[in-house]
Formats: C-alpha cells, sequence, structure tokens
C-alpha cells in the first residue's frame, strides 16, 4: 500500500450521477472508491420491492454501475468497491453485481457481503428481551406502536467492513452501516487501526464524512455555487496518512472546486451536536478539526478528537401511517394568487359535499413564498403583483378509497374552475403509502453483524 490512501465517494444518495463512478476511477487513481446509496426513506421503499419481489430490494443503479466499473476492476488491480447499496437485500446485490462481474471474465473477483442490520422480523423477539426500542423524539416505547412495521435497520459500523476486507473482498456489499464506515472501514482495515485508538478512529470518520455525500464536498450544494463549473463536478477523494489525517481533493481537470468553504459546510451537515456525533464507532467532536488549504482544490483536515464509542447501535424504524396524494396546477393571471387559493377552496369544497375528509391536507402558493413560510411576511404586497403561481395540493389519510378520491378532483378545475389554470397534463396525482419514522436505539449486545466472502461466481448459483 502507498504512504497515502486514497479513498473516494461517487455516490451520496440513491439516484445520484449514474455516471460520477466510471469517469471518477477513470480520472483519477485510487484505492477504494465508495458508493453511499442509502437514507431513512431508502430503505421503506427497497422494503416495499422486496415484497413484492424477494430478489429486489438493493440499489437497482448499483448493476449499472457495476458494470461501468468493471474494466477498472479489471485494469487496477488495488481498485476496491465498498458500497452500502446492499440496501435490505445484500445476498441479491451480490448475485446480480456477481452476474456482472462474471460476464466481464472476473468472477474470481471475491465480493464480501455484511449483513446483520436488518431487524424487521426481529422486532417481537428484542421487544420480549426486554428492549424497549423507545421514540428518540415522542419518547414512547415501541409497545405503543400498533401500525405494521415496514423496515427496521440498525446502523452497523467499519468492524464487519474491515473482516470482508481481511478475508480479501474487493468488493463489499453492506446492508444499513453508518455513512462514514464506508471510509473508516477501509482506513481502519489498511493501517491496522486499533478499535479503542477514539482520536485516530474520529480522525478516520471526519474524513468519511465530509465525502459521504459526493459532490457536496467539491461544490454541490455550496453557497457559493455560482463561483465553479458544476456542469460535471469532480467527485471527493480523501488522502488518508496512517495518523488519519487527511487532504480533501478531487480529480485533476474536473469540474466543482475543493476550498476550505465546500468542505466546511459539508463538515457540519447534518451532525446535530457538533462536540458528541455519535458513530458506531467513535463519538466525534468536531469543534477540534482545523481546516487549511494546502493547494489547488485540496484542504487538510487535522485535530479530530473521539471519545468511547455508544453501547447501542442507532436504528432507523419505518411503519405504516395510511396513504398519500399530491398535485399540482400552474395559475396564470393578474389576480393568480387570488385565483389559486379559490381554487384550493373548490377542492376540499366539492371532496366534503362528496362526503370526503382527510386526518391531513395541505395548501401550498409555491411563488408566494409558501414554500419556505414568512420568507414575505403576511403583508407583503409583492405577492399581488405576482402574475404565475403553483398551487399544490396534498392530502393524507388511514383510508386509500379516500386518498384516490381526492385524486381525481383537480382535472375538474380545467373546466369548471377559474379561468388560467394550466400544467394539467401530467395526469391524476398519484396515490402512494406513507411510511413514518421511528428513530430507535438497541443494545449492541442484541446485533450480530455477519460476514459472508465468495467469488463473484459463487454468489451467482
Amino acid at each position: 500500500m502507498a504512504v497515502t490512501l486514497r479513498i473516494a465517494n461517487a455516490a451520496g444518495f440513491l439516484g445520484d450521477n449514474i455516471d460520477a463512478p466510471r469517469r471518477l476511477v477513470e480520472a483519477a487513481e485510487v484505492d477504494y472508491l465508495t458508493l453511499e446509496y442509502l437514507a431513512e426513506l431508502t430503505l421503506s421503499i427497497m422494503a416495499r420491492q422486496r415484497q413484492k419481489n424477494p430478489q429486489l430490494g438493493f440499489a437497482g443503479d448499483l448493476i449499472n454501475v457495476a458494470r461501468s466499473l468493471t474494466p477498472a476492476l479489471a485494469a487496477q488491480e488495488e481498485l476496491h468497491l465498498v458500497t452500502n447499496g446492499g440496501g435490505l437485500n445484500p445476498p441479491a446485490a451480490a448475485a446480480a453485481v456477481g452476474q456482472v462481474l462474471v460476464e466481464a471474465k472476473l468472477g474470481h473477483v471475491p465480493i464480501g457481503v455484511v449483513t446483520g442490520d436488518d431487524l424487521a422480523e426481529r422486532i417481537d423477539e428484542l421487544k420480549a428481551a426486554g428492549c424497549p426500542l423507545t421514540n428518540l423524539d415522542t419518547d414512547e416505547p415501541i409497545a405503543k406502536l400498533e401500525a405494521p412495521i415496514v423496515s427496521a435497520n440498525a446502523y452497523l459500523g467499519a468492524a464487519p467492513i474491515v473482516e470482508a476486507l481481511a478475508a480479501d473482498a474487493r468488493v463489499v456489499l453492506t446492508g444499513r452501516v453508518a455513512d462514514a464506515a464506508l471510509c473508516l472501514g477501509p482506513a481502519a482495515h489498511e493501517y491496522g487501526w486499533s478499535w479503542d485508538d477514539w482520536n485516530t478512529l474520529a480522525a478516520g470518520s471526519v474524513a468519511g464524512h465530509v465525502i459521504e455525500c459526493g459532490a457536496q464536498a467539491t461544490g454541490g450544494y455550496a453557497t457559493e455555487w455560482g463561483s465553479c463549473d458544476l456542469t460535471d463536478p469532480g467527485y471527493p477523494i480523501a488522502e488518508i496518512k496512517r495518523d488519519g489525517s487527511c487532504v480533501i481533493t478531487k480529480p485533476a481537470g474536473s469540474g466543482g472546486v475543493v476550498n476550505r468553504r465546500t468542505v466546511s459546510e459539508q463538515l457540519v451537515y447534518e451532525i446535530g451536536d457538533p462536540t458528541c456525533y455519535a458513530t458506531p464507532d467513535v463519538v466525534v467532536d468536531f469543534t477540534t478539526v482545523e481546516l487549511a488549504e494546502v493547494g489547488d482544490d485540496r484542504v487538510q483536515l487535522t485535530g479530530a478528537r473521539g471519545q468511547a464509542a455508544p453501547d447501542d447501535y442507532k436504528v432507523s424504524l419505518a411503519y405504516a401511517d395510511g396513504y398519500t396524494a399530491a398535485g399540482q396546477l400552474v395559475v396564470y393571471g393578474r389576480d393568480c394568487v387570488d385565483k389559486a387559493a379559490a381554487a384550493a377552496d373548490i377542492v376540499f369544497a366539492r371532496l366534503a359535499h362528496a362526503g370526503v375528509q382527510f386526518a391531513a391536507t395541505h395548501r401550498e402558493l409555491l411563488g408566494t413564498g409558501d414554500g419556505v413560510p414568512g420568507l414575505h411576511g403576511e403583508a407583503d404586497d409583492a405577492r399581488q403583483d405576482i402574475r404565475e403561481v403553483v398551487l399544490r395540493l396534498a392530502v393524507r389519510d388511514p383510508r386509500r378509497a379516500a386518498v384516490e378520491r381526492f385524486a381525481k378532483e383537480l382535472a375538474p378545475l380545467i373546466t369548471g374552475g377559474p379561468a388560467g389554470i394550466a400544467g394539467y397534463a401530467q395526469g391524476r396525482p398519484q396515490v402512494r403509502p406513507v411510511f413514518a419514522y421511528w428513530p430507535t436505539l438497541v443494545p449492541k449486545s442484541a446485533v450480530e453483524p455477519r460476514v459472508d466472502v465468495r467469488p463473484a461466481a459463487d454468489w451467482t448459483t
């Protein structure tokens, strides 16, 4: 291994730029390419996919991405791929990716699969064992939840990734692991870091946190977004030293930018208390991290401090909470604000006449400040100067039939509502199930991560 370990990330969510992984490994040599696909809602969607087809439930983009990476995997023997794209079904993901590798004559490449995070079928067992699975937001115990549970996944740490890599896996497919673990795992494996070396683990987790959202560290979503070319932003690379210090950069010649501001903005993204960012591997203090620009598109991070890891895993649990639908129309004219408000009243009045009420309704006049409530102020006369708005209506209810009836009430406005309505070519709103979030904790002693490493060809049989 080189003196400096190069770990890149080319996906920050499921739906990110599908060409970014290939373009990154073509433009720069890295030791590890990570792909971060999972969010709380993503797991619930995957659960529904798996219910319909037992061979689904993983990141569908992963198949095409793996296919695009086969030339690099063949040519660069040191290149490894680590991703949580296994979702709710890592073995099925391994079978699909394995088939891609076999077709590319890479059937010998070892694939490691990490499971054990999926707790959906173990909730009754955990409750019987005395785990309250208390909602972290409401303090309610899981015993009060009567709705069907859709998914429940513990955020595993980096240790099972290290175990897979130690067994010579070149591709590691996990379920739910902490985002930063995708980077920390390879670094801990390569450098042999101890699991109680809290400062070094914190440094590796900081590097993982900075690159986990992909192009957000290289100019995307930045406050000064106009100062760089985001047509083809380079995705981030963390150059990590043995002591955990690192430099964040991107492929030479790529778009975007890496500077103190872009890295700082990503550093404080979704961390809560900056002095106490809890991961499964370490509790990180972000306030001790020092950033310095050490060259063009190069920012060095040093000084991370850590404390002992928590005794619990965070669990992302989702449950079924009825149905929803949302639709929108464009309303034109000098009186468009009043017309849009009247159109909304008409829709709900007609539904009331039909005997349909809802558990929750929502209306927005996008373009008047409703997207960011209070932005203009209630007395802002500028609302009256608007010449077009987007009327967006949404409902939620336990009864699918009620939501389906709502979906049929927007189209009649076209000929039976105020003049100046357009934007209806998309058809009726789609009725979708609602998944509500139940954040909770489970003792680490109740969860057993499992690792299985086999040649790609073996996963396909």
